[in-house]
């Protein structure tokens, strides 16, 4: 193979459609029984890959695979396994590890070996270069080591891996140059970095700055909403700067694998060093508080119609993380309706990507596909996702009482209607 691919997720399968379309020889390695058969069968598992893009895959050769001995031989193997966050708060590196460790007991010389899985930096020389040198071969000398972080983004229809700008750090400087060649049969543009520690601290970098400016955002619009201020417009109206200000919008909290998660492993590494990273600590704190002020905004709402939250019919829209995806990973939906669920609130969803929804092992009733008759039987309808679906005209004319978080109706003024 000129690259097999461990991991076929939201960052794996991605990799593995441009190589095909690059013209290379691709296997791909998951320890999942259902995914592999999936693709065998040509379905995705993921939004942004369609199940006419793996038939094109497949027809291009790509092997979906659950044996290790796809790696014999393998020109390149990019590692593209999960990062949890640990017990401890630091990431979780079992499947890190565990697939370096099936790398090195089949790693050819002369290959090359890239991480992709965000971690902290040191994570590549600290972590992985140890294992594979278990092989008998040295990084650096026998085959060549790399760092390259993920920047998918699900769902975006603007960029996506061919067209975003590709990190790639090496080992070393004959390391950093066979991962640029490679990535440059792929990606459009690579961009090297000084080392691994710089590749994988550029990546902590870009989500930390989005954690730490949502939760300024965030806490804007609780002490907003306190003074009469409508934070929304007054986005709209600094966004209208063309230098110095870039728009930051509020919600009911962060999901995805990336903002609320990874941040935690560069405050994980700092405090390694006996020093706390404030910010970082800060932005978690205030942003994990949203779902609870989502909650305690929507039980002022109804006691503002003279109804009690609990036994009122409350209508969820949308429970995926972000818009038009159907990624459910850290979607803070879920702690708003256990909030919601505690207080005594009748719940119900509505999601146009999301068949069955369920909060802690309870399924959460589905309100069924027609959106308008849901929000007349609602007596509150909260919006956590702004699905393109939920029109402001549309939510605005059926839903008795609405709780928009997301702005999706920030061009109206309906009494009805209340924003974030």
């Amino acid at each position: 193979m000129d690259l097999v691919v461990i991991g076929l997720g939201y960052v794996g399968l991605p990799l593995v459609r441009e190589a095909c379309r690059a013209g290379l020889a691709v296997g791909g390695l998951d320890l999942d029984a259902r995914v592999v058969a999936g693709l065998e069968a040509g379905r995705s598992h993921i939004d942004d890959v369609s199940d006419a893009e793996v038939g094109a895959m497949l027809a291009a050769g790509f092997t979906p695979t659950a044996d290790e001995a796809v790696l014999d031989g393998a020109r390149a193997v990019v590692v593209c396994v999960p990062t949890p966050l640990s017990e401890e708060g630091g990431p979780d590196l079992a499947a890190v590890r565990g697939a370096a460790r099936t790398i090195a007991a089949r790693l050819a010389p002369g290959a090359l070996v890239v991480l992709e899985s965000t971690t902290y930096p040191g994570t590549t020389e600290e972590v992985l270069r140890p294992i594979l040198e278990e092989s008998g071969l040295v990084a650096g000398v026998d085959f060549h080591l790399a760092f390259s972080p993920e920047r998918i983004d699900p769902g975006n229809p603007h960029y996506g891996l061919r067209n975003t700008p590709k990190i790639v750090g090496g080992l070393t400087p004959a390391c950093a140059s066979a991962a640029a060649a490679f990535y440059g049969k792929i990606v459009d543009r690579v961009v090297q970095a000084r080392g691994t520690r710089e590749a994988e601290m550029a990546k902590l970098l870009e989500n930390t700055y989005r954690h730490v400016n949502i939760a300024l955002v965030n806490e804007m619009a609780v002490f907003c909403n306190e003074l009469g201020i409508d934070l929304w417009d007054a986005i709209d109206c600094a966004s209208t700067k063309p230098f110095g200000f870039q728009a930051f919008r509020p919600g009911p909290g962060v999901g995805g694998h990336c903002i609320p998660i990874d941040p935690n492993y560069l405050s994980y590494k700092v405090r390694s060093l006996g020093y706390p990273f404030r910010f970082v600590e800060l932005a978690q704190e205030i942003n994990d508080r949203m779902p609870r002020y989502v909650a305690e905004r929507a039980q002022q709402l109804l006691n503002r119609e003279g109804r009690a939250l609990k036994g009122a019919r409350v209508l969820l829209l949308g429970v995926t993380y972000k818009a038009d995806i159907a990624d459910q990973r850290e979607s803070p939906a879920r702690p708003v309706a256990r909030r919601l669920a505690r207080l005594g609130a009748d719940l119900s969803f509505h999601d146009p990507h999301v068949e069955a929804w369920q909060v802690d092992g309870a399924a959460v009733p589905s309100a069924g596909p027609d959106l308008a008759a849901a929000l007349r039987g609602a007596d509150l309808a909260i919006v956590l996702a702004d699905h393109a679906c939920y029109d402001a005209a549309t939510l605005s004319e059926h839903a008795p009482l609405l709780f928009d978080s997301r702005g999706a109706t920030r061009s109206l003024h309906r009494e009805n209607v209340e924003l974030l």
